[in-house]
């Protein structure tokens, strides 16, 4: 039996107008089969009828017309203090009642698709006419009075709220209003910046920035963290809802502990990294940078070639992969002492299971790594701010080499000058790699000289320099770089060029009889 206080209260009249009619039919069925009265207009109300299901026209509702070739529907004071009116005020009903109004207690409305019709190339009269006018204003006044008003936004709110309606006989709880009243503040949130976005761009007069005048985030929190760089930190990972490029935050973490903040930045180089490269592509990240990298004609190779570049710095890595993980590779991948998370676009069941099993190592998979390209354009914050820049995406071709040194490379050399010059770019400078065929075998980072990144790279590749050749990120000031490499056995380096004293370093190259060619591009990353 139904109190009187609930049958005061419960949902009585609903207004009805969506762009997208996902079970729209099967939720207004349901209404009607709780003797709900449907108001609705345009697409929806026809939607409706054709299901055979009773729906009072907008027009009649109010009285009024719909004009301007629709675009005016719903904007109307009877619409408006249908669903305004404060129900805990009695002069509030009383003016109802004065005017012959009566009570909208459920809205449900999405918008008309504007984002969508700027992203598929929409004309500009076509993008205009999908800016909604009616439906954020029904959202907004729903979700203001959410105390007497339920609002649903999207179809995937259907199925709860008709559970809830049925274990409350149609009187949702207030905390469940507010919930809805919350997410129909977002939805319209989203909607008007992306209209700014479109505007701020500049496309209608064709003249789009790069750079906008202004630019919102929207950040969703995913998950907060045990600690952030250390214990004394706290931390917190967020989603943006824009991004539509390859996105770690979209991997799935299959087997290990919870991944920590450090684990996070390490990942961020691994994923950048190893989309980098389109031939079976392993990489060792420690701090981010890599300790270990290296291109094979199948995987577990190498991640071989990889591991051999410094086991030793391997301990407590992260790896990443662009294949995915066969047995063969998961071996090599189990026996290795200590490593602190995986990344993949997949796993094999077989190979899955066996990683699983040291359950102090993380497991994650991407599947979107080789299909989804990375972003256009990144951020990093500064004090009060933030930096936005165009992403390093430059692919440096043979075609675009420029020998200055007697000493002409060979072919193989080529390969392995453009291998690492695409990997040297994940180095933080000042930035020195040496690369053995398509093998990392001795790198300097973060080096506050060239000529210490150099000695650094030397020391770690050991012997393994002897035929080897070199990567810089940016120009020699001086000989001695050139010089510290080629007694280290180096026989080819590339390098951007563009130092005043291009004309020393080439000399020192040429009295050790080795290659160095000139890109033009730098690639710095701080």
């Amino acid at each position: 039996m139904v109190s009187n206080d609930k049958k005061a209260n419960r949902i009585k009249r609903a207004l009805i107008s969506v762009s997208d009619k996902t079970g729209i039919v099967e939720l207004a069925r349901f209404l009607e089969g709780e003797g709900v009265e449907l108001i609705s207009t345009g697409g929806t109300k026809q939607a409706l009828k054709d299901a055979g299901i009773r729906v009072v026209t907008v027009s009649s509702f109010t009285g009024a017309p719909e004009i301007l070739d629709g675009r005016v529907k719903t904007l109307h004071p009877k619409i408006a203090a249908g669903i305004l009116f404060r129900r805990d005020i009695p002069d509030h009903q009383k003016e109802l009642d004065g005017q012959d109004y009566k009570a909208i207690d459920l809205v449900v409305v999405n918008l008309y698709p504007f984002a969508q019709t700027v992203a598929k190339g929409g004309s500009e009269e076509e993008i205009i006419e999908n800016i909604d006018i009616g439906g954020p204003t029904l959202i907004r006044a729903a979700a203001k009075n959410f105390e007497g008003v339920t609002v649903l936004v999207q179809p995937s709110q259907y199925q709860a709220f008709v559970e809830e309606y049925k274990a409350t006989e149609g009187v949702l709880s207030l905390v469940s209003r507010r919930s809805h009243a919350a997410a129909a503040f977002k939805l319209v949130y989203e909607y008007d910046r992306a209209i700014n976005e479109y505007f701020q761009g500049g496309k209608s007069t064709g003249t789009e920035e790069e750079f906008p005048v202004s630019i919102s985030l929207d950040l969703s929190k995913v998950a907060s963290l045990r600690y952030g760089e250390n214990p004394h930190q706290s931390a917190a990972l967020y989603r943006n809802a824009a991004d539509k490029f390859l996105s770690l935050v979209d991997s799935e973490q299959l087997a290990g502990k919870e991944l920590s903040y450090n684990n996070f930045v390490d990942l961020d180089s691994v994923v950048g990294m190893i989309a980098d490269f389109e031939q079976p592509f392993a990489c060792i990240v420690k701090h981010t940078n890599p300790c270990g990298a290296a291109c094979a004609d199948k995987l577990a190779d190498a991640y071989r070639d990889a591991l051999a570049s410094d086991p030793m710095s391997a301990y407590g890595s992260i790896i990443g992969l662009n294949r995915k993980v066969d047995m063969e590779t998961a071996h090599l991948l189990h026996e290795t002492e200590f490593v602190e998370c995986i990344i993949a676009p997949e796993y094999e069941d077989a190979a899955l299971a066996l990683l699983s099993k040291k359950k102090q190592r993380r497991l994650l998979r991407l599947p979107q790594i080789g299909k989804t390209g990375t972003a256009d354009h990144v951020f990093r914050s500064v004090a009060g701010g933030f930096l936005y820049q165009s992403a390093d995406k430059k692919v440096v071709c043979e075609t675009e080499l420029t020998v200055v040194t007697k000493t002409k490379p060979t072919v193989a050399q080529i390969t392995s000058l453009l291998f690492g010059f695409q990997l040297v770019k994940h180095v933080k400078s000042n930035a020195i790699i040496i690369i053995d065929g398509a093998k990392l075998v001795g790198f300097g980072c973060g080096q506050t000289s060239r000529v210490d990144a150099v000695e650094q790279a030397v020391k770690k590749a050991g012997g393994r320099a002897q035929g080897a050749v070199l990567a810089s990120d940016a120009f020699f000031p001086m000989a001695d770089g050139v010089e510290v490499a080629a007694a280290a056995g180096v026989r080819a380096i590339i390098q951007p060029g563009g130092s005043k004293r291009d004309e020393d370093a080439i000399a020192a190259a040429d009295k050790a009889g080795i290659a160095m060619v000139f890109t033009g591009v730098r690639h710095f990353k701080h």
